[in-house]
């Protein structure tokens, strides 16, 4: 009845390593192997002390239950810390072993010494063996290192549970269960059950616990279970090689996307007859490990033209790096998308851009409909804002041809664009003063200018949602500043010098040009030679004298233009 107990356990224990051995993967721990081998082997041990017929025979069967026992416990603990993601050092490890291995070898002197067991006296008592042992000190230091174990693993897990939340739950519920079980039957079921020993039924139980953490741990590990799904799939191809560039080896996907795989040998150095491609990818990648993705586009009869993501990396080893490793992913759907959204942008930007620019024509054209009708309320002016926006276009012509003042091409395209607004200030000055065909008196200048203030603020609540808050900004000093003068005594706010911005300085020699040149209702134009005179005396008291040379080389221009129009 004993003997066939401690079969039936020994049986299942080598079905559930059996069962193991089917579901084993090559990402396993090794200590999962070791525990499933050695509870084998003690179970084994206990069905050969139930046939013993000797005390040989029964000591030769204990050695063999404790060898078992002895590395059990130390291989069940260094899995609980790799589940458990707790590193020991290599020397806590060694020094473990050896605690365990001596602790064996002192099992191995049972019959010789008494370290282990002091005496022994062995009978068949109702057939069955019956080995009476007196233990040794090394049998306590043995239960010693059972119970230091014990703990070092159980505060494993009791610290993962509240401070590893990458350790998945479940796992930390099942490594507890086989401890359990493990000492409850040493320590209290030796106590309860006299006959016949309950430790191979912690030990099968343990087994069925640690196929179940097998079975999770394949979810668990992310890396390994992404890179089987990709093999599986066969939708990416994987390509090996050593460090110096030897092919080790490539899955059917790779071998299908690049057929000159099959023609190499394992071991053989790729060169640039064969696969050239990949010896240009190897070679870049070693020469700047930035650049590890590149495309390769290949054309198939039957699917067009493909283009794969090749992903060039280091081949690891654990820790060490041990040649390359090449990634080669479909990404025609993916290029084609990008192309065909590619187009839709292009054309979408455009559309956008035909709308921008029509709204920007009519925002522009409104402001120029809102200044040529406040110009149409003054007699005196007719005609004023296109030709000083002609001036400041001939102006800022010169001044980019020299290239000594460094005014951006935005900022001349916004002070052209904003010339027309100069006067928009006009519109509330009062006709009577705006519409007089003679002179004004002090009172009415006065009154006039309040319009480069007033112009100012009309544009800036015009332009106030504007996006371009650089064009509202000239508009706005272009209409505030040109009377200014550079002496200071220009209004309104009598700025001197070069706090006067320079879009208004540029737009005074334009305004006042003009004024001199064109005919008034109350006065004729003035000769051009006068008007220049005029102009140039009033450089450094009236006007920038840095602008002088750009007004002198555009003299010409101005004068050219000024007799195309009757002004």
């Amino acid at each position: 009845m004993i003997a066939t107990y401690y079969s039936v356990l020994f049986l299942l224990s080598v079905i559930l390593l059996f069962v193991y051995v089917c579901m084993w993967h090559k990402h396993f721990d090794v200590t999962l192997t070791m525990i499933f081998t050695f509870i084998s082997i003690a179970c084994l041990g206990y069905v050969m002390y139930s046939h013993s017929e000797t005390i040989g025979e029964a000591i030769l069967a204990n050695k063999i239950v404790y060898l078992g026992a002895s590395f059990l416990q130390y291989f069940i603990m260094l899995s609980i810390m790799n589940m458990c993601e707790i590193k020991l050092s290599k020397w806590v490890k060694d020094g473990l072993f050896v605690c365990s291995l001596l602790l064996y070898g002192s099992v191995l002197t049972i019959g010789y010494t008494t370290m282990f067991y002091k005496s022994m006296s062995f009978e068949i008592k109702d057939g069955a063996p019956v080995l009476t042992r007196e233990y040794g000190f090394m049998h306590t230091v043995f239960l010693a290192m059972i119970v230091i174990f014990f703990i070092i693993s159980l505060v494993a897990i009791i610290y993962s549970f509240f401070k590893k939340k990458q350790v998945p739950r479940s796992i930390i519920y099942l490594l507890f269960l086989p401890y359990v079980f493990s000492i409850l039957s040493y320590f209290v079921g030796r106590t309860l059950v006299k006959k016949i020993d309950i430790i191979p039924v912690a030990y099968i139980l343990a087994e069925v616990i640690y196929l179940l953490i097998s079975y999770r741990l394949c979810l668990y590990d992310i890396d390994d279970t992404v890179v089987d799904s990709l093999v599986q799939n066969g939708e990416t191809g994987f390509i090996a090689f050593d460090l110096k560039q030897k092919y080790i080896g490539s899955n059917g996907t790779a071998k299908k996307i690049l057929p000159v795989l099959g023609e190499l040998y394992v071991d053989e150095k790729i060169n640039n007859k064969k696969a050239d491609d990949i010896l240009g990818w190897l070679t870049a990648f070693t020469k700047n490990e930035y650049q590890h993705e590149f495309l390769y586009e290949l054309h198939s009869e039957d699917e067009g033209d493909l283009i794969y993501i090749a992903n060039v990396s280091y081949l690891f080893d654990g820790v060490k790096k041990r040649g390359y490793m090449v990634t080669l992913t479909d990404d025609t759907q993916n290029r084609k998308y990008i192309q065909l959204l590619d187009h839709y942008n292009e054309d979408l930007q455009n559309e956008v851009d035909e709308k921008t620019r029509h709204i920007v024509e009519m925002h522009d054209n409104l402001i120029m409909s809102l200044a040529a009708m406040v110009e149409s309320r003054d007699n005196s002016t007719g005609g004023h804002i296109k030709r000083t926006s002609v001036g400041v276009r001939i102006l800022i012509d010169e001044i980019q041809k020299s290239g000594d003042m460094k005014l951006s091409d935005e900022f001349c395209r916004n002070i052209i664009k904003a010339a027309p607004m100069h006067d928009l200030g006009k519109i509330a000055v009062d006709d009577a003063v705006l519409r007089k065909p003679g002179r004004f008196t002090p009172e009415e200048f006065e009154k006039m200018k309040h319009h480069s203030a007033e112009g100012a603020r009309v544009i800036h609540e015009i332009l106030l949602k504007t996006d371009d808050e650089a064009f509202r900004h000239i508009a706005e000093n272009v209409a505030h500043y040109h009377h200014e003068r550079w002496d200071g005594s220009g209004y309104p706010d009598g700025l001197r010098g070069e706090d006067i911005p320079i879009e208004a300085r540029i737009m005074a020699i334009a305004d006042v040009y003009d004024a001199l040149v064109s005919k008034r209702v109350y006065k004729d134009s003035m000769s051009f030679e006068k008007a220049d005179g005029i102009i140039t005396e009033g450089m450094g008291s009236q006007f920038d004298p840095s602008l002088r040379p750009y007004y002198e080389s555009a003299r010409p221009r101005l004068e050219e233009y000024y007799n195309s129009i009757e002004h």
